[in-house]
């Protein structure tokens, strides 16, 4: 059962409210506490409230605004203990900054009647992936519904990740028969042909990211038999010139790094029944000084075309450690030092 909530008595200053949540399955309310209350400790330094324990009821005190997104914090993260998922430290973050999005007025995430938040998830029979942030939420809402989805924006952002995650879902569900990931094979002017190896030992290395993915949210010896049998597929773009990609999940990362040329051939691979996610970063192309990034190229041509969404991650939007969103933050605010190296 969800947890019940009532306004308990006034605490101290006549603006500050108080109420009780009381949560019926002890086992779940000390999870949702975290060890040794760290969970209710990051949400008192996040939102300004005192939260305390005992057993399974939590008293909250604060503003009038800070206690209702605490509210909502901590009654949708126990929502997500009784669907049996774990609440991670991240966990916390994420509904803490969904809360305070929806409070601003945001259309996302949905608020209910009873005002309780419902997050975007993305879900295998191995993990459930939920939304962190605005920007994650609206991303696999368009996953959902476009068959094109554009996700750009800064590392740390979760826009890869969840492109995988949501490919890998369809692929269990059997929305689609087979996953193709591939990505550009450019890396700091490095070019294939200078790498050791055969193909797949040349093309591995710029992959790693999608395969960590695919294994965190699909069963390892799944993703092998996938691998072995073409049900998953790992190609470098060059590779995906004359295809036709029917009932297929299609993620091209690092697409900042795709030239014009390469974008328009690739995005003009879709086929029946199939869905492409596309991702990166602009601000980070590796292409030679003068040609164009097919991605932000195509991002401005395909602006409300029909079936296509373009969701643009900022550096509020970081997921990662704390300091990584800081150190996000700092690059936004300089010019770019790289356009200076160029024309100097």
């Amino acid at each position: 059962m969800p947890p019940r909530g009532g306004t308990g008595a006034a605490a101290a200053g006549p603006a500050d409210q108080r109420i009780d949540l009381v949560f019926e399955n002890n086992r779940l309310a000390s999870a949702l506490y975290g060890e040794f209350d760290q969970n209710l400790a990051l949400l008192e330094k996040r939102l300004g409230v005192d939260a305390r324990a005992r057993g399974n009821t939590v008293t909250i005190s604060g503003g009038p605004v800070a206690v209702n997104q605490a509210r909502r914090v901590l009654e949708s993260l126990y929502d997500r203990l009784l669907e049996g998922h774990e609440v991670l430290q991240g966990d916390v973050e994420g509904a803490v900054r969904m809360a305070e999005m929806a409070d601003a007025q945001l259309s996302l995430p949905t608020l209910e009647e009873s005002g309780r938040m419902r997050f975007a998830r993305v879900s295998t029979r191995k993990k459930s992936v939920v939304a962190r942030t605005l920007a994650q939420d609206a991303y696999i809402r368009a996953m959902d519904r476009c068959e094109l989805v554009f996700g750009t924006g800064p590392a740390g952002t979760g826009k890869t990740y969840l492109a995988v995650a949501f490919a890998a879902a369809m692929l269990e569900r059997g929305d689609v028969d087979r996953i193709i990931l591939c990505r550009p094979a450019v890396e700091a002017g490095e070019r294939l042909g200078f790498l050791p190896g055969d193909m797949k030992e040349k093309v591995d290395p710029y992959l790693r990211p999608l395969y960590d993915a695919l294994y965190d949210m699909m069963p390892s010896e799944r993703v092998e038999r996938g691998l072995q049998s073409g049900a998953i597929e790992i190609a470098p773009l060059a590779f995906m010139r004359g295809r036709t990609l029917a009932h297929a999940a299609v993620i091209l990362d690092e697409a900042q790094n795709a030239t014009s040329m390469q974008m328009k051939m690739f995005l003009t691979r879709l086929g029946e029944g199939s869905k492409m996610f596309v991702t990166g970063d602009p601000t980070q192309i590796d292409l030679r000084p003068g040609e164009v990034s097919g991605l932000v190229e195509a991002t401005a041509i395909l602006e409300g075309v029909e079936g296509v969404a373009i969701c643009r991650f900022r550096g509020e939007d970081v997921v990662r450690h704390a300091l990584v969103q800081r150190i996000v933050a700092a690059y936004e605010r300089q010019p770019d030092r790289r356009e200076q190296r160029r024309d100097g």
